[in-house]
């Protein structure tokens, strides 16, 4: 099975509010190597090529693991966990 598969299986509530965030855009403007899109094991964050470097954020997949948090070099990721009642439900199987 592969990765996508396998997360394709993951269920998350959305509580309506991300628990993601950037602390600080500029940071991310000046930012040339994009580590939070290449540590987060499902895709979470992504930069536009074109765009102005702040990374979009698909909450709604994130697996809660905060590897984004400590893949950015400036300690810029806002990571908190979801409300309660909201968030990943992981699935044995």
């Amino acid at each position: 099975m592969s990765i996508e598969d396998r997360l394709y299986t993951v269920k998350y509530r959305d509580t309506g509010e991300s628990h993601l965030g950037v602390e600080n855009p500029d940071v991310c403007a000046d930012c040339t190597t994009n580590e939070c899109t290449s540590v987060c094991p499902a895709a979470v964050w992504t930069v536009d090529p074109d765009g102005d470097g702040v990374p979009s954020i698909a909450y709604e997949n994130c697996l809660e693991c905060g590897t984004c948090r400590y893949g950015c070099p400036y300690d810029n990721v806002e990571w908190s966990y979801p409300k309660t009642g909201g968030g990943v439900v992981f699935k044995q199987g």
